[in-house]
């Protein structure tokens, strides 16, 4: 698996929201990880985006292709590089992706720590209303990682698989299981228990599963 393309972005101002963003990025040929992130990188809502649980963004080449399926309008503009990724990898999925997942990273080692919640600013980047709804629904959301060995990366370096502690719970498998109304109680304890898992997401799921044993 090669990565393809790495980004960076700076702060940007929408006036007509009044709002900064960092969704804007740029190809570079190489960056130094740290921690945080791709050094360079900025994030504009660190409530929502960046820290160390959502170090680097990934989206997959693949979920551009699903999102031009339900709006053709997007043709040609909805390409790699547009939604605020760190980098592209085209063989990697939100189905083949697991959580837990430990890859190297050029010379780094992250671990996949939960998926994206896609925003609004998603709509307001492409101009079309609810796509973040569209991207939630069919769960092409991508994911972000946490840093736990800095380095350094470039295009065309490997992204190798070390470890998949989670072999039941990929990425699509998480959002397509908590998408539903009334997922099983024990597939909701499957998640629960998933290696790397960030703490959030936890909380989410146990709060599922008091309120389905409430229910039930």
């Amino acid at each position: 698996m090669q990565i393809e393309q790495l980004y960076l972005g700076k702060l940007t101002h929408w006036e007509a929201k009044n709002q900064n963003t960092g969704i804007f990025k740029r190809p570079v040929d190489a960056a130094y990880v740290s921690k945080e992130g791709l050094v360079g990188d900025v994030q504009a809502d660190r409530r929502f985006h960046g820290g160390p649980e959502k170090a680097l963004h990934q989206f997959a080449q693949a979920s551009y292709d699903k999102i031009v399926e339900g709006y053709p309008e997007l043709d040609g503009i909805a390409v790699k590089g547009t939604i605020g990724e760190n980098f592209s990898c085209p063989d990697m999925t939100d189905e083949n992706v697991f959580i837990g997942d430990i890859y190297q990273f050029g010379t780094a080692i992250i671990q996949v720590a939960q998926p994206r919640n896609p925003c609004w600013k998603i709509n307001y980047r492409y101009n079309v209303e609810l796509l973040s709804n569209y991207i939630a629904e069919h769960a092409i959301s991508g994911w972000y990682y946490r840093v736990l060995q800095e380095g350094e990366v470039r295009i065309g370096d490997q992204m190798v698989l070390l470890e998949r502690p989670n072999h039941l719970i990929s990425n699509s498998g998480l959002l397509h299981l908590l998408n539903q109304q009334q997922p099983a109680l024990l597939a909701l304890e499957v998640a629960r228990e998933c290696v790397g898992l960030n703490t959030d997401w936890i909380k989410r799921i146990e709060s599922r599963i008091k309120h389905l044993a409430k229910a039930g």
